[in-house]
């Protein structure tokens, strides 16, 4: 027994020994493993800057700009052409508080990004980096510039294709936005703060954002790669090199980065490139009813478990929903075979197909599932322009807008009520008030306001008003007079 109590240290000594001799090779691989993955890495992200660089172009235009149209609307949010991006988010001076004195014309510059999708030269960005521009330089990675053409703009998706005369061009494959993940990896590319061929990586961090007020057709990729001021219009690529999305916005309170970003998706891209490059303008579909989400609530009271689809709340006359049979109360749940998720999803394809598309929608209709086939009708402008004008109040000068989730998000208005100023017209009666876009209206005339709906309804009663707005961290009653 005392020889087993010696012997005890010994065999506790040779185990450690042992132990040791395992674990110290175990942590070394494991340190050598996470290296070489990181290296790894690296050397995937080099290889798609090499692959994709060539084909990324820095996009310098001018403009001669002279006094302002007084009958356009004015926005702190709108896109001078001085700024390539979206101002909304820089938090700059509202032009109600600037001089309005016609100011003399002048030369301006602004920039931005864009991306050869094809050998010949034709080139997609973002609209508002080449909109109502009067020359538009490009500048290849090598120093090459050309003189562009613009082929095509359309402002609701904020996109644009633009053309230079030159062959065998690189140019970038257009991948499948639809597969993209949240979590996948992301490079932007594009020339932020003029800084050309500047490559950041991320992640997809959410898909399908809508509601953000940017456009007019919104299904953004949101990302953490870095996205600037001068990436607007660059690529968004896969580790494939291939294009996903778009660079559009960012959200900032401070003019930079701060961990968010917005991608136009790359399919959405691919039906609006090209109807530019055949028509030089987009020509959307129509079905002709009016929609909304599904609530818990609504979801409910119609005896559905979940809130998948949207439910039809009119159809208009001589429409092609009216021709189909659509009707009031129907819950559409599919367009040909697939899902319909959000209002906005649904609005986004309806758009995108061609007119005179014949289309299959699985609805449900007091409790049982049909299908119905109806022929895609053709959106025109007179229509576009209704259906923005049901926002409008013009005897004030005003456009409201619904608050959004991710509006009151992004404009720091979370768990408030009311609706956004969308826009205001120069020398308006909401312009000499000092209302401005950006605004949240939470009562008129002492009544709490929550649909742009109902406050127009209560704007257009009388000819004064008192209104309680917010801007910024507080709130203040403001009248509202109608101008004499």
């Amino acid at each position: 027994m005392t020889n087993q109590r010696k012997l005890l240290p010994l065999v506790f000594a040779v185990l450690l020994i042992l132990g040791f001799g395992v674990v110290a090779p175990v942590a070394v691989h494991a340190q050598e493993q996470g290296v070489e993955n990181l290296r790894q890495s690296g050397q995937a992200f080099r290889s798609v800057a090499k692959k994709v660089s060539p084909a990324v172009v820095f996009i310098q235009v001018e403009q001669e700009v002279s006094r302002r149209n007084p009958s356009q609307y004015f926005s702190p949010f709108d896109s001078p052409f001085n700024d390539e991006f979206f101002r909304r988010f820089f938090g700059q001076p509202p032009r109600s508080q600037r001089p309005r004195q016609q100011a003399p014309q002048r030369h301006t510059i602004g920039q931005g990004s864009g991306f050869i999708i094809s050998p010949d030269g034709y080139i997609l960005t973002n609209n508002h980096v080449v909109e109502d521009a009067d020359k538009v330089r490009v500048t290849m990675q090598d120093g090459q510039e050309y003189v562009a053409e613009i082929v095509g703009t359309d402002p609701p998706s904020d996109l644009a294709v633009i053309k230079i005369d030159e062959s065998d061009l690189p140019f970038l494959r257009l991948g499948d936005s639809e597969q993209l993940e949240v979590g996948d990896w992301v490079l932007a590319v594009g020339n932020p703060f003029g800084l050309s061929h500047t490559l950041t990586a991320g992640i997809v961090s959410a898909k399908g954002r809508s509601g953000m007020g940017l456009s007019d057709y919104e299904n953004f990729i949101q990302t953490d790669a870095a996205i600037n001021p001068g990436n607007s219009g660059g690529p968004l690529v896969n580790l494939n090199g291939e294009v996903v999305g778009i660079s559009t916005a960012i959200f900032s309170r401070n003019g930079g980065y701060m961990g968010i970003g917005f991608a136009i998706p790359v399919n959405m891209a691919k039906q609006i490139r090209r109807q530019l490059i055949e028509h030089g303008a987009v020509i959307r579909g129509r079905l002709g009813v009016y929609i909304q989400d599904l609530t818990r609530e609504l979801a409910q009271s119609f005896g559905l478990d979940n809130e998948q689809g949207v439910l039809v709340s009119q159809v208009l006359e001589d429409t092609p929903a009216a021709a189909a049979g659509l009707k009031r109360g129907d819950i559409i749940q599919q367009l040909d075979g697939k899902d319909v998720g959000k209002v906005t999803d649904f609005r986004n394809r309806i758009a995108l197909t061609p007119p005179r598309t014949r289309v299959t929608l699985r609805i449900l209709r007091d409790g049982r599932t049909r299908l119905i086939t109806a022929t895609i009708g053709k959106l025109d402008d007179a229509q576009s322009a209704a259906a923005a004008g049901e926002r409008d109040v013009p005897e004030l000068g005003l456009n409201l807008q619904e608050l959004t989730p991710e509006l009151a998000a992004r404009l720091g208005y979370e768990g408030e009520r009311g609706v956004v100023v969308a826009a205001v017209k120069p020398g308006s009666a909401a312009a000499d008030a000092g209302l401005e876009r950006g605004v949240l209206i939470q009562e008129i005339d002492r009544q709490v306001v929550t649909s742009p709906a109902q406050a127009i309804k209560l704007l257009t009663k009388g000819k004064a008003h008192l209104l309680l707005i917010r801007q910024g961290e507080g709130s203040r009653y403001l009248a509202l007079k109608l101008a004499q």
